[in-house]
């Protein structure tokens, strides 16, 4: 173990050290969250949880927003610096399924944390634990925020970013992460600038003319029209799109008819886009509305277009960046840092931070066999092997106790 020049344990032997020591406290949060999860902007139970446990650590509260809070402790360094952590509490709409949580399953039929919200809060009580334990050794102030809504527009952390607080406090950068099923505990992802996508949303729905099965020539009919404007909804990006600009075009549900011998009067598809430029974003806009207004015209039907801006892409600084993989090399060594090729097509909406902050997002490598834990987020057997905990909470705590670059005071 490291040794300081006045031959103590080093920070990073301390923050290891405690993160290990709190460990079973947070596995107990992260099962007690996971058990009564909460719909996005409706985390009242969860709040009070959070709240309860910061209170008792001694942080200042605010709460900016009905739900989530924001805790706030000065360090007893003085530094004008002023670090931000983010964790989001909000849980999904999706039943649960898995054997590897029988003894804390969502209590919720219906309602889950099956993207990994709840160790995201747990990991973030864990590290404030941490800092609450090594206050005099904090580097000016540190602030965490608890946020909701991450999983629904307009997104919690557009409403902190417009309440102002974040600059009141006086926020200098800000970190946050997202478990990763594709990476193993004691990992981290990360890469440089392109993070993660911006996602939309759009929906065509299609007016036709319905009628018996058995006489197509008196109707016209959505469904043939919505398959025509699926298959050339597959042209945009390949023909369309700059080749150098990352782009996707999905449609994900289509709904029409009521019984297999009748020709519906409608029919709807919904469908995502996922880029990294808003003048991209804005070209497949106009792409898809081009194409279901001129395919259902050709039909003698009327095409209705919606489309919903999502939050803008997470992109990272590249300073904050190189701090997450110079803290993490020091903590766990250089094998732990998974350089990430390529970003991930997912949205967050810690972009909304990124627009006003320097900082860094990252991934917490939380998949393996012995928790099954390897399945894509949303699905419904979504787990985390909660020993990534005690790098997440490690590293997080590091972000705001260490303040150079490779996980040194300087």
């Amino acid at each position: 173990m490291k040794k300081s020049e006045t031959g103590d344990i080093s920070i990073i032997g301390k923050i290891t050290e405690q993160s290990g020591m709190f460990y079973p406290d947070m596995v107990k949060d992260r099962r007690h969250l996971h058990s009564n999860p909460e719909l996005s902007f409706a985390e009242y139970e969860t709040t009070r949880f959070i709240k309860e446990k910061l209170t008792r650590m001694g942080y200042e509260i605010h709460s900016p927003t009905p739900t989530g809070c924001i805790a706030l402790m000065k360090g007893g360094i003085v530094s004008p610096k002023v670090t931000a952590l983010r964790a989001d509490i909000d849980a999904l709409p999706i039943l649960e399924d898995g054997e590897a949580k029988n003894e804390f399953i969502s209590s919720k039929p219906g309602i889950s944390h099956c993207c990994g919200h709840d160790l995201h809060t747990a990991n973030l009580l864990g590290t404030a634990a941490i800092l609450s334990r090594n206050k005099e050794r904090i580097p000016g102030t540190v602030v965490l925020i608890f946020q909701p809504g991450e999983e629904k527009l307009p997104g919690g952390a557009r409403l902190i970013c417009e309440s102002g607080i974040l600059e009141d406090l006086g926020v200098q950068e800000i970190f946050g992460l997202h478990t990763d099923p594709n990476l193993e505990p004691g990992k981290i992802g990360i890469r440089h600038g392109r993070l993660m996508a911006k996602p939309d949303e759009f929906a065509v729905k299609i007016r036709g003319k319905g009628g018996h099965a058995a006489s197509p020539q008196n109707c016209i009919d959505p469904v043939v029209i919505l398959s025509q404007v699926v298959l050339q909804l597959q042209t945009i990006v390949s023909r369309n799109i700059n080749p150098a600009d990352a782009a996707v075009v999905t449609v994900g549900k289509i709904e029409a008819g009521t019984a297999h011998n009748i020709i519906p009067a409608e029919g709807s598809l919904y469908g995502t886009v996922r880029t990294f430029r808003d003048e991209i974003a804005g070209e497949i806009r106009s792409r898809i509305e081009t194409i279901a207004t001129h395919t259902a015209l050709s039909y003698g039907a009327v095409a209705e277009f919606v489309y919903e801006s999502g939050y803008p892409a997470v992109i990272n600084y590249t300073d904050q960046t190189d701090k997450v993989i110079g803290v993490a090399a020091s903590l766990f060594g250089p094998d732990a840092v998974r350089h990430m090729p390529e970003p991930y097509m997912a949205g967050e909406d810690f972009s909304y931070y990124l627009q006003k902050f320097k900082g860094a997002f990252f991934f917490l490598g939380s998949g393996s066999t012995r928790a099954d834990s390897h399945h894509a987020w949303h699905h419904p057997r979504y787990n985390v092997d909660e020993t990534c905990l005690l790098t997440g909470s490690a590293l997080l705590a590091s972000l705001v106790m260490l303040e150079g670059k490779n996980g040194k005071n300087q």
